[in-house]
């Protein structure tokens, strides 16, 4: 839940110049996931169904997480995206904190009046007509459920994505800061399906597109907000694909010394918005 996927790390070897689109796995300071992407295609709908973790909080450093779908963002040209989740946080006195919201960037996220404890089955869509936009979240587990259709300028369908996210704080499109990554332990994402402009419709790996398997890594490089700094100091690694494509999980992981950020001296970005 970003401003587009951030920076682009092609890790097969010997595509050092690969463009994006060709990429079988990649790394990004925010997202961990998977995205689905074709030159030439668009996406109507994205959906899945995933159980809100609990977070291991302590005490000290606040931290964050979110769980989403969403169309659009992965193009290092995109200046759009639509999405709507699940967030699990942790206060600086250790507490968690559970919510849900959506985003049609590039306005910022807004929260949304439902209900989501830790262990509720939560399932999430994305559709896109046009510039009006449905997004949908239901929850299975307490039988409520958010509905809205919104009208947008920004629109891309380019590609769709399954995402567990270090969200971000903004003061402007062009200046943020990923948030400390809260130890979320494991979401499974299944049912993950997805639906192109043209009706044909499959899983992540059973469709008429390309798919990209991102890892989050902390010191990786963002690419829409490119004067952004990185504080996430925990990893975040989606498994192999299963049951046919439409089922995975992304686990957290402390990050080792080495590969943790420096933390830039000046104070850092604070308080403007929070941007997924």
């Amino acid at each position: 839940m970003k401003w587009g996927l951030v920076g682009l790390l092609v890790l097969a070897a010997g595509l050092t110049a690969a463009p994006a689109a060709l990429a079988k796995a990649t790394q990004s300071t925010n997202w961990a996931g998977y995205a689905v992407h074709r030159d030439g295609a668009s996406f109507r709908r994205v959906s899945a169904r995933w159980v809100q973790p609990n977070a291991s909080c302590a005490g000290g450093q606040p931290s964050y997480s979110s769980a989403w779908v969403g169309l659009g963002g992965y193009s290092p040209t995109s200046d759009a995206l639509e999405q709507i989740g699940t967030e699990l946080d942790c206060t600086a006195s250790g507490k968690v904190v559970s919510s849900a919201w959506y985003e049609l960037v590039p306005a910022p996220s807004k929260p949304i009046s439902l209900a989501v404890q830790p262990g509720d089955v939560m399932h999430a869509s994305v559709t896109v007509n046009g510039h009006q936009v449905v997004v949908e979240l239901d929850n299975l587990t307490s039988h409520q459920s958010f509905r809205k259709i919104l009208h947008t300028a920004a629109i891309d369908v380019s590609s769709a994505e399954w995402i567990v996210e270090a969200p971000s704080e903004c003061i402007s499109q062009y200046s943020c800061q990923a948030l400390p990554l809260a130890n979320f332990g494991s979401i499974t994402f299944d049912s993950a399906s997805v639906v192109a402009a043209d009706g044909k419709a499959g899983t992540i790996a059973r469709g008429h597109w390309l798919r990209t398997k991102i890892r989050l890594t902390p010191g990786a490089q963002r690419l829409i907000v490119s004067r952004s700094s990185t504080d996430t100091a925990g990893t975040a690694q989606p498994s192999a694909l299963r049951s046919g494509g439409s089922a995975f999980d992304v686990t957290f992981a402390a990050a080792s010394a080495q590969s943790r950020p420096a933390l830039a001296r000046e104070a850092r970005v604070r308080a403007a918005y929070l941007e997924h």
